[in-house]
C-alpha cells in the first residue's frame, strides 16, 4: 500500500511539472517581447540557499547592467535570425540566453534591483541601446556578419563578467559570484560555437578574423564546443569590453 501511494504521488508531481513549461517566440518586433522560457538541460545556480545579506551598490549596478546585456544577447540574436536564419543564433538565444536572463533577474529581484519589462530591442541603458542598433545593422548584412556579431557579443559578456566577478568577490556576494560564473561558462561555449560557424563558412581564423581583441584561444572549451581558434594574437579576457567601431563595448 505504501509503495502504491508513493507511485501515485510521483505521478501527480510529474504531471504538474510538465504543465508548467512554456514556449519561446522568434522575431524582432519593437511592439512585442520575446518569451523567456526556462530550460532544464543546464540549470542556473539557485538563489534560495545563499545568505541574504545586503550587497554593495556596485554589485547592484552590475546586476542591472548584466540584466540588460543578457537581454541584448538574446534579442539581437533572434532579431538577426529573421534575416540570417543560422542555427547558432536561434539555439543559443532560446536555449541559453533565456536561462541567463532568468538567472540575473532572480538575483536582481532578491536584492530589490528593478528589472522593468521592455519591448524587444528597447533598453533603459543608452549605451546598450546604441550597441543593439549597431550589432543588428551589422548582423543582418550576411551570414558571416551575423556570426561575427556572436563573437563580439560573447567576448564582451566575458569581459564585463570578469570585472563584475571581481566586484562580487570583494563584496563576498557568493550568490552573485556563482551566477556570474555560470554566465561566463555559457559565454565560453557560445564563443566557440560562433567560431566554429565561421570556420564552416570558410573563415579559417574564426572569431580571430575580426581582430585581436576578439581572438581568444585561451577560452576553455567543453567536448561539445567549437574547434579551438587558430588565429594569431593573444586574447584578452580581463577588464571592460573593447570597441566595436567608434562606440565600443563597455
Amino acid at each position: 500500500m505504501k509503495y502504491t501511494k508513493m507511485l501515485s504521488t510521483i505521478a501527480v508531481v510529474a504531471i504538474f511539472a510538465t504543465g508548467c513549461m512554456g514556449n519561446n517566440g522568434n522575431g524582432y518586433n519593437s511592439n512585442q517581447s520575446f518569451g523567456q522560457t526556462r530550460t532544464t538541460n543546464q540549470q542556473a545556480p539557485s538563489t534560495s540557499s545563499y545568505n541574504r545579506n545586503s550587497i554593495t551598490n556596485d554589485v547592484k549596478e552590475s546586476l542591472s547592467y548584466m540584466y540588460e546585456e543578457e537581454r541584448l544577447a538574446k534579442e539581437v540574436y533572434l532579431s538577426i535570425y529573421q534575416k540570417q536564419p543560422l542555427n547558432q543564433l536561434s539555439q543559443i538565444a532560446t536555449r541559453s540566453e533565456s536561462r541567463h536572463i532568468d538567472a540575473v533577474k532572480d538575483l536582481a529581484q532578491k536584492y530589490g534591483v528593478p528589472t522593468p519589462n521592455q519591448q524587444v530591442g528597447r533598453y533603459q541603458n543608452s549605451h546598450i541601446q546604441s550597441l543593439f542598433n549597431q550589432l543588428y545593422n551589422k548582423g543582418i548584412r550576411s551570414q558571416r556578419d551575423a556570426l561575427e556579431v556572436g563573437c563580439m557579443v560573447e567576448v564582451t559578456d566575458i569581459n564585463d563578467l570578469n570585472k563584475y566577478i571581481s566586484q562580487a568577490q570583494r563584496a563576498n556576494a557568493q550568490d552573485v559570484l556563482q551566477t556570474y560564473d555560470f554566465l561566463r561558462k555559457g559565454s565560453y561555449n557560445h564563443y566557440w560555437a560562433f567560431d566554429k560557424g565561421l570556420k564552416q563558412l570558410g573563415v579559417s581564423n574564426g572569431c580571430c578574423s575580426i581582430g585581436q581583441e576578439y581572438c581568444h584561444p585561451e577560452y576553455p572549451q567543453n567536448e561539445k564546443g567549437g574547434g579551438r581558434g587558430q588565429g594569431q594574437g593573444q586574447g584578452r579576457g580581463q577588464g571592460h569590453g573593447r570597441g566595436m567601431g567608434g562606440g565600443g563595448w563597455r
